[in-house]
């Protein structure tokens, strides 16, 4: 039987047993031994199927950065530390249910037809997106270069919006629905910094083993947070595509927590020191009109 369990798994509760004995005029209960080692096993169950979704939905994020073209079954194995039978089990379970798909010609799996179906349920916008939505059509006309929103997904970043600007050259270094560990991307060097140091570190080791499809490492990653939070927004000298410069401001919710970026990216000659100032005071004022608007 697969490792994955989509069912809830509920311990039952029978009726308790109790043997009474007489010790110095005092009633001793004494619980039946058979229902203790049940309700051991009860607890055992509801673990292991947690388990068994964590893992499943662990996969499906690395499927999920694959996009269309998919990912081979290796490169799971990799990112996620799991066994290779294991990761074998939880894709073809997840195969049967059409939540993964696997390629005839290359191999690879890719999020199926289900999910998308089953993101039908929740048409509406987020939140953040309806209050981004005029800050990045404000700030895409004032700066002029490409404007990317992305937004923190677990241990992930995920590009939810990209505005076009106006100037001939544009970096398109990012599609929307594109996904990347925390600390490859500069908005996801940004949401780190803005974390607790101690919250940012625990999240970069858990992307550890995926750094190296971004050729990047945790020394690095670290090194590049450090500066960011010292700076107050992300400055990536050398963007995803090479001679492009980005910057990134954090967006927090109203507890404080980082939930995601507004990027901009552009050839370096555009992002000189003095129109680097620049670039982040808009970045910086669009961020704090944005968390203002999530707020309420």
């Amino acid at each position: 039987m697969p490792d994955v369990a989509w069912r809830s798994i509920a311990a039952q509760s029978p009726d308790e047993r109790f043997t009474c004995r007489v010790n110095y005029g005092v009633l001793v209960h004494m619980m039946d031994r058979t229902n203790s080692s049940r309700s051991a096993h009860g607890t055992a169950e509801p673990r292991q199927g947690a388990q068994a979704i964590r893992r499943a939905l662990a996969v499906l994020r690395i499927l999920a950065a694959g996009r269309e073209d998919g990912v081979p079954l290796a490169e799971v194995v990799r990112a996620t530390g799991l066994t290779r039978p294991t990761v074998y089990r939880i894709v073809h379970a997840l195969i049967e249910e059409g939540i993964v798909e696997r390629h005839g010609k290359s191999g690879r799996y890719a999020i199926g037809n289900q999910v998308p179906e089953l993101a039908l349920a929740r048409a509406r916008p987020s939140r953040l997106l309806v209050a981004a939505n005029p800050s990045l059509r404000r700030a895409s006309t004032e700066i002029g270069d490409t404007l990317f929103l992305t937004v923190r997904t677990g241990n992930d970043t995920l590009c939810v919006d990209r505005r076009i600007g106006v100037y001939p050259i544009q970096v398109l270094s990012i599609e929307v629905g594109a996904r990347r560990p925390l600390g490859v991307s500069s908005a996801g060097v940004a949401i780190l910094a803005a974390m607790p140091a101690q919250d940012a570190r625990k999240i970069v080791a858990a992307n550890e083993t995926r750094f190296g499809a971004y050729q990047t490492d945790v020394m690095t990653v670290l090194g590049q947070v450090t500066a960011a939070r010292r700076r107050g927004y992300n400055m990536r000298e050398i963007g995803l595509v090479q001679g492009t410069k980005s910057i990134s401001t954090w967006i927090k919710t109203p507890d404080g927590r980082p939930a995601a970026a507004i990027t901009v990216s552009a050839v370096r000659t555009r992002l000189g020191p003095r129109r680097e100032q620049e670039v982040v005071e808009i970045l910086l004022r669009e961020a704090r009109i944005i968390e203002q608007a999530i707020r309420g």
